[in-house]
């Protein structure tokens, strides 16, 4: 396994080694030694969820505040999307400060986005199936979202006149109303 840091250290990106020949490939997903290593902790993963969405689907950008903060360790297996992990630690050097990459089944890439980052994602191929690791439950009443388009994060999403929502990402608070990590 491969592992590198973005342009906020704490995002990382896990590449695979993968063994390809006539019949197919093969590869580790995740290794709990190495894993740990890298991310300079102990990790517990309690939750493992898979979503599908259609080409121009963006969901996001989602976290779910103290305590029930998630660390997530996300990847595609199937289709290719546009995935943002934006930094919300007001301590934080890059608080305010987003890193984007490509993942899809193709690239078999993972990326590590932990506690104290929103997330979002753009469906950019026909589908797209995502499954994710995250270190705590699902928890509704600790669920927020940041909206998609805030002008302070400026992200660059493709194709924005394309987008399909839904009425909770449609709703989303911008970054300055949002409940940030202290």
């Amino acid at each position: 396994m491969n592992i590198t840091s973005l342009s906020i250290p704490d995002v990382l990106i896990i590449e695979p080694e993968v063994f390809e020949d006539e019949r197919g490939f093969f590869f580790e997903s995740y290794k709990e030694e190495e894993f740990q290593k890298s991310v300079g902790g102990n990790i517990s993963f309690k939750q493992d969820c898979h979503s599908k969405s259609i080409k121009g689907v963006l969901r996001g950008l989602h976290y779910q505040s103290a305590p029930k903060a998630q660390g997530k360790l996300i990847r595609a297996i199937k289709g290719e999307v546009f995935d943002v992990a934006v930094d919300i630690r007001k301590s934080s050097k890059t608080f305010g400060e987003y890193v984007s990459q490509i993942l899809s089944a193709e690239n078999k890439k993972q990326i590590w986005i932990p506690k104290g980052f929103a997330h979002g994602f753009f469906v950019l191929s026909d589908s797209a199936e995502l499954l994710y690791k995250m270190t705590d439950i699902y928890s509704p009443t600790h669920e927020r979202t940041i909206i998609w388009n805030d002008s302070l994060l400026n992200i660059p999403w493709p194709h924005k006149n394309d987008l399909k929502l839904s009425s909770k990402d449609l709703l989303g608070l911008s970054f300055c109303e949002a409940e940030v990590f202290l």
